[in-house]
């Protein structure tokens, strides 16, 4: 497996934790219609607090810090925008 592939195959594997996450801490109407695009925040999903048991989650799963300097939406609000984030962490 090439370097590009593998960092997809990561990629999808994050974006599945993430959204099992969610599914399991947060109401989700539908969780298959839920985009890896969509802000949380936007939808209700998660809220300021929410925003910390994400962080948590984060650190605990991918045994990564989150600094408070990277405490910004593009981080934190998508699971897509989470899950790049914890890719450039561990890279």
């Amino acid at each position: 497996m090439d370097a590009i592939s593998a960092t997809k195959f990561e990629g999808e594997i994050y974006t599945r934790q993430i959204r099992d996450f969610l599914a399991s801490n947060f109401y989700i109407a539908d969780v298959k219609s839920l985009s890896a695009t969509q802000s949380l925040l936007d939808q209700g999903i998660v809220d300021s607090t929410g925003v910390l048991e994400v962080i948590g989650f984060i650190e605990e799963t991918f045994g990564i810090m989150v600094e408070d300097s990277e405490l910004l939406p593009e981080n934190l609000d998508s699971i897509q925008g989470i899950a790049q984030f914890i890719a450039r962490k561990r890279a």
